[in-house]
C-alpha cells in the first residue's frame, strides 16, 4: 500500500478512536477513569496494526511515527491550556484538570513515537514493550478497582489482582500481536519463539509496576520490557 494512504488510514483509526472515547466521556455514557484506561488500552494496538499497512522503505517509520507525534502535541497544548478541549480532558483526567494530561497520557504518546521510530518492524522488542505497556499497564487499574484481593505491602495503593492483571493482560497483548505480525510474514516474528521471552519480560514488567510510583508507569514498563527485551531478540 501506498505510504499516504497507509497514514491517512492509521490517523483516521487512531484519532477516530480517540475522539469517540472522548464523545462517550463527554456525554456521561462512561465514567472519566474508565474512558481513560480504554484509550489506554486500544489506542496502541490499533496503531501498530497500521504498522503492517507501511512498506519497508526507510521513511515509513517517521511517517508512521507523525500520528502519536501529532496526538502528543495535541495532548501537550489541552495540558498547558493553549488549546481547550473539555471532550479530551474528561476522557483523559481523573479528576478534569488539564495538567493531569501532561503526565500519564503525554509519556504515553512520547513512548509511541521513541518506539516506531528505534525499533518499528525490525525487531519485536518495541512491540512488546507497547503491548505490555497498553495491555499491563493498562488492565491494572480496571482489575484492581473490580477485584478485591490483598494490597501490596510495599505499595498500600496497589493490589494482588492489580499485579496479576498487569501480567496476563501485557502477556496476552503481547503474544497476540507478535502472532499477527508472524502469520503476516513480518520476519523476526514468531509466537512459538517468544513465549518464554515475554514471559520473562512481563513478569518484570509486573514487578516495576508494582512499585510505589504515580504516574510514570508508561515510561518504567517500557523501558524495563527494552532493556529485557534487548537480550532475548
Amino acid at each position: 500500500m501506498n505510504n499516504w494512504i497507509a497514514l491517512a488510514i492509521t490517523f483516521t483509526a487512531a484519532l477516530g478512536f480517540l475522539r469517540l472515547m472522548d464523545f462517550f466521556a463527554h456525554r456521561g455514557w462512561i465514567e472519566s477513569r474508565l474512558s481513560r484506561k480504554i484509550i489506554h488500552i486500544g489506542t496502541g494496538p490499533i496503531f501498530v496494526l497500521c504498522w503492517l499497512l507501511f512498506d519497508n522503505m526507510p521513511a515509513a517509520r517517521w511517517m508512521a511515527a507523525l500520528v502519536p507525534f501529532a496526538i502528543t502535541v495535541q495532548f501537550a497544548l489541552i495540558g498547558l491550556g493553549i488549546l481547550k478541549d473539555e471532550a479530551s480532558v474528561k476522557a483523559m483526567s481523573r479528576t478534569g484538570d488539564p495538567k493531569e494530561i501532561l503526565k500519564g497520557p503525554l509519556y504515553y504518546g512520547i513512548v509511541f513515537v521513541l518506539m516506531t521510530l528505534i525499533f518499528w518492524k525490525d525487531s519485536p522488542v518495541g512491540i512488546i514493550a507497547l503491548m505490555l505497556m497498553c495491555g499491563g499497564d493498562g488492565i491494572a487499574d480496571v482489575v484492581g478497582r473490580r477485584v478485591k484481593s490483598a494490597k501490596l505491602p510495599w505499595s498500600p495503593e496497589k493490589s494482588i489482582a492489580g499485579s496479576l492483571a498487569v501480567f496476563v493482560g501485557g502477556w496476552l497483548l503481547a503474544i497476540l500481536m507478535v502472532a499477527i505480525y508472524g502469520v503476516a510474514g513480518v520476519s523476526g516474528f514468531s509466537s512459538a519463539e517468544s513465549i518464554l521471552p515475554i514471559t520473562i519480560i512481563a513478569f518484570g514488567g509486573m514487578l516495576v509496576e508494582s512499585l510505589p510510583y504515580k504516574d510514570i508507569d508508561n515510561l518504567t514498563i517500557t523501558i524495563t520490557a527494552v532493556i529485557l527485551g534487548s537480550f532475548f531478540f
